[in-house]
């Protein structure tokens, strides 16, 4: 604006010299001002964010800020949470394998346990106890380790439920367990071991099942340029079959929960930007490390509290989407200001009274206003445009 008001008084000044008409150049002063108004400048940001946002709410895209729109688009790594995220985040018990000991009392004694963890895998355990009608017992000397398993006592009887570094941990020998521990994971599904008295007595399978959308929503990641990662606190080969089905670019598996927020630093450090997606209480820490971070809308309030964005509709398709609709917002902000600044660098001599100068019209301050007008009109109209944005995979263009 400075550099505007400049022009307007060397115009008018030099106008006046060389007209003598104080009229002339008063009006050539106020033809520039009146032009050069900011207000399509000012407007090109704010209403392609306004329309963006209002845009991803349409799709079920809670977007909290401008900035987190605006950084979507030039994110180069996603990061996904598996339990939850990629998959439906409601696991099941699917199979059963004991040793010396009846089925109904192996599930009895993790149930006992798993009823005190908050953990979705032990949530599952206790489900299939009630389901079938099995007893649980009171738990003394309770423990629950992050990330590895619980421990306690039932009805005197030392129980550990767990992953094997918990068993390693407490110097249990998993040897005769292991040709079944691979067998369930090379499946996808999670294997839990039941040790009591320090015997492993059985072994759990649990399944969580993909979300059917999960593989297109990072086919489309993919086609957009980012390098797709997953995390997930199981075992490699457990974290491998999930990973070979919905196609990421890389996965980390047993990461414990307070390691996620490692994982992103450990991204950013190698100067990527990068967009965390989470569900969970343990995913918090990392939403809010990440430049950007992405809450499933079934998730925690506290996930849900960190996230810069928010999914709706438990979908990670709309993880996709998001990330197009800032590309498609950003270049609306573009378009914005190349037009804006096209009409200033256009405006501005002409109301200067440059064509004046070769036997043309001086420009009235009335139709410089009518023409500002214009412009601001012409933004907000271009911004408007952003309201017919439709994912590819609905129907759009890309």
């Amino acid at each position: 604006m400075p550099v505007v008001i400049l022009i307007a008084v060397v115009s008018s000044i030099a106008w006046y010299f060389g007209t003598k008409d104080i009229v002339f150049a008063l009006t050539i002063f106020i033809s520039v001002l009146v032009i050069a108004c900011p207000c399509a400048l000012g407007l090109a940001t704010p209403t392609a964010i306004m329309v963006g946002s209002g845009k991803g709410a349409e799709l079920g895209v809670l977007i909290k800020s401008g900035e987190a729109l605006e950084m979507l688009h030039r994110v180069d790594v996603v990061i996904l949470d598996k339990t939850g995220t990629i998959t439906e985040g409601k696991p099941t018990v699917v199979e059963i394998k004991t040793f010396d000991i009846e089925e109904e009392k192996l599930i009895s004694y993790a149930a006992s346990l798993e009823r005190l963890s908050e953990h979705p895998l032990g949530e599952a355990v206790y489900e299939y106890s009630k389901e079938k009608g099995i007893d649980t017992f009171d738990v003394t000397d309770f423990k629950s380790i992050t990330g590895h398993g619980v421990y306690g006592r039932v009805q005197e009887t030392e129980v550990l439920v767990g992953n094997t570094k918990l068993m390693k941990e407490y110097g249990i020998d998993i040897s005769k367990a292991d040709e079944y521990i691979g067998d369930i994971s090379k499946r996808g599904r999670t294997a839990i071991i039941v040790a009591v008295d320090k015997r492993v007595k059985g072994i759990i399978g649990i399944a969580d099942r993909v979300k059917e959308n999960s593989k297109r929503a990072v086919d489309l990641i993919k086609n957009m340029k980012k390098k797709v990662v997953m995390l997930t606190g199981d075992n490699f080969l457990t974290a491998k079959a999930i990973a070979d089905e919905v196609m990421v670019d890389e996965f980390i598996a047993e990461v414990l929960p307070q390691d996620k927020a490692n994982v992103v630093k450990e991204y950013q450090n190698k100067n990527k930007r990068v967009l965390m997606v989470g569900d969970g209480i343990n995913d918090a820490p990392a939403l809010a490390q990440a430049d950007v971070g992405m809450a499933i809308g079934s998730g925690t309030d506290i996930a849900i509290e960190s996230a810069d964005v928010v999914l709706m509709k438990n979908d990670l398709l709309d993880a996709a989407y998001a990330i197009e609709l800032s590309r498609k917002t950003i270049k609306n902000i573009k378009e914005n200001l190349f037009w804006a600044f096209f009409y200033n660098v256009i405006g501005i001599p002409v109301a200067a009274g440059v064509l004046v100068l070769f036997g043309g019209p001086r420009l009235n301050p009335m139709i410089a206003a009518l023409a500002m007008s214009f412009s601001s009109v012409s933004v907000v109209l271009n911004a408007l445009r952003l309201k017919g944005f439709k994912p590819k995979n609905k129907g759009g263009l890309i």
